[in-house]
């Protein structure tokens, strides 16, 4: 019987997304066989190790993330670990603390015996948490079909991206996504993983911007792909998510109206990079501009 279909009641006890079948995000695992890695990758110390980890990066990353003086005389002098606070032996000091139904013993060497390399467990560490970080959150659905179908789609897109914006600054492994960029430079495992989470982000908008044109009678302006427009969103959005992180005056984000400046950047995106479906006499984002100079 496949391991993905086999019923563990031990692990259903597990929380969500724990209690899934991980054989397909968890790849760097130190198994020599497909059974061998799918079995592990559904074991409930490998799902222990992962939670223990997720702990430690929202304790580490935040938010709330707690903080190490360097100097107790000097308040901006703080222990910055980076990425070497998931290290095997502070993992397997966390497992020691997991909650129930999670295993409580933890051992570098039981990591080792899932993971050979570091590298191959930060790499699994960062899929899970960002594959994990895809599922919908509640009232997602609504914004979405609002956008699609519903009378007021401005407003819709103004939730939306305070939403979006909100979603990212307040969560951990957007913060570690960040520290793992940092530290991706000729680590080729780490470097994989954070492609592969842009990779699968960007499919996912990219359903919903070809589902948006076809319900809102739109079309890409010649020479503008839905390609582009994923990539703008998302680098637009990582960027306001960061300066909001690093600079909280900046007012990208008013929770009193429940808008964002992403918001102003989807319209722009929209009101410059589409035009109707029917339009006679398309025109490239590069003429649209010009006209738009000329006209004076």
């Amino acid at each position: 019987m496949d391991i993905a279909r086999r019923k563990d009641p031990y692990k259903e006890r597990l929380p969500h997304p724990y209690n899934l079948d991980l054989s397909r995000v968890l790849r760097g695992l130190n198994r020599l066989t497909p059974y061998g890695r799918r079995k592990a990758a559904n074991d409930c110390v490998t799902a222990s190790y992962l939670n223990a980890a997720m702990r430690l990066i929202q304790r580490q990353l935040g938010p709330g993330r707690s903080r190490i003086s360097a100097d107790a005389e000097d308040p901006d002098a703080i222990v910055r670990p980076l990425l070497s606070f998931l290290s095997q032996s502070a993992v397997s000091r966390e497992v020691r603390h997991n909650p129930p139904p999670f295993h409580g013993v933890g051992k570098p060497s039981t990591l080792r015996n899932r993971w050979k390399h570091q590298s191959d467990f930060i790499a699994d560490v960062l899929r899970f948490g960002l594959w994990a970080w895809h599922f919908p959150a509640p009232g997602s659905n609504e914004m979405t079909a609002e956008i699609l179908h519903g009378p007021d789609p401005v407003l819709a897109i103004h939730r939306l991206c305070y939403w979006d914006v909100k979603r990212h600054v307040d969560s951990p492994m957007f913060r570690l996504s960040l520290v793992a960029a940092a530290e991706a430079e000729g680590d080729t495992v780490v470097c994989e993983a954070i492609q592969e989470r842009n990779r699968s982000n960007g499919a996912l908008w990219k359903d919903f911007y070809h589902e948006f044109l076809a319900a809102r009678g739109l079309r890409m302006r010649p020479g503008v792909t839905i390609e582009d427009c994923v990539a703008l969103m998302s680098a637009i959005a990582d960027g306001l998510a960061l300066r909001t992180l690093a600079d909280p005056a900046a007012h990208i984000v008013d929770d009193s109206q429940q808008r964002c400046l992403l918001g102003k950047a989807a319209l722009a995106v929209i009101a410059g990079c589409l035009e109707p479906a029917g339009e006679d006499h398309p025109q490239s984002l590069e003429q649209a501009a010009a006209a738009l100079l000329d006209a004076r």
